[in-house]
């Protein structure tokens, strides 16, 4: 039997995939997703969002995407790694992203193929092309430099193209190096670490989008306590310490998950 089970849950709670299901709503998380959406729908083109490791950047551009789901006139594309070590990389795998066919295969081509892929979604489809990049601080100078050009096609009312990088804080001193680049950003945010009440809120959410319906916390409140600032608030780590605790208080046959469950998990060095 799953540990889970054991619990009355219906699926795993505190999984480190970015599942949209089990997306918490804070305030500084759900304002980020909602001027995303904005920005998006207005077509005003360039959006980043920074944020430290374990934030919750990647299931935040999930839940983007979800918010979507309903509706033909927005296509999306996203990069997961855009780790690209040359512009022919780059520019080849957003061919393949963007499913143009060619007979050839040069830089030139792949440019004047994207221009033409942009203004025909765009224009004569009038669609929304939308690019999300994830772990942007890996973009080289040179393929934020192509990027930038591609800001450039646009009507007379919007961008061709939405661009959304989600990064760590290391890309901006990069960013401000490309010329125009910083000039072209409709919105701009910082995504960060939950306080001590959204940690909690944030653990009893996921345990119920994971079916527990008991009237009694899983999780006493000195534990959570502990969770909080043992991690900071940071939703990654908070993810990780829980699944350990839910095993841990399986394994003591223990029906909640008190502080001492946590402490010792964390004198153990576990979900570090």
């Amino acid at each position: 039997m799953s540990y889970y089970k054991v619990f009355g849950l219906e699926k795993e709670p505190f999984s480190t995939s970015p599942d949209p299901h089990f997306f918490y709503h804070s305030i500084n998380h759900n304002t980020a997703l909602k001027r995303l959406e904005i920005a998006i729908r207005l077509q005003k083109g360039l959006c980043l969002v920074f944020g430290d490791v374990g934030t919750g950047k990647t299931t935040l551009l999930r839940t983007l995407v979800q918010a979507f789901k309903e509706e033909d006139d927005f296509i999306f594309h996203m990069i997961l790694d855009p780790g690209f070590k040359s512009e022919y990389e780059f520019l080849s795998s957003l061919v393949k992203i963007f499913d143009i066919n060619l007979a050839f295969n040069s830089i030139l081509e792949f440019k004047q193929a994207l221009q033409k892929y942009l203004f025909q979604e765009g224009v004569e489809e009038n669609k929304t092309i939308v690019l999300l990049i994830d772990e942007g601080q890996k973009l080289t100078s040179e393929n934020l430099e192509f990027l930038r050009t591609l800001l450039n096609f646009e009507t007379n009312e919007h961008k061709l193209l939405q661009l959304v990088i989600m990064s760590q804080l290391e890309l901006l001193p990069r960013i401000k190096e490309v010329r125009n680049f910083m000039d072209r950003i409709a919105f701009k945010y910082l995504v960060q670490p939950f306080d001590k009440i959204e940690t909690k809120e944030m653990i009893e959410f996921r345990l119920r989008q994971a079916g527990y319906e008991a009237e009694t916390s899983l999780f006493t409140n000195e534990a959570i306590g502990s969770i909080y600032q043992h991690t900071q608030g940071y939703p990654r780590k908070i993810i990780l310490l829980c699944h350990d605790s839910l095993e841990a208080a399986v394994m003591r046959d223990s029906p909640i998950i008190n502080d001492e469950i946590i402490n010792s998990l964390i004198a153990s060095g576990a979900s570090l």
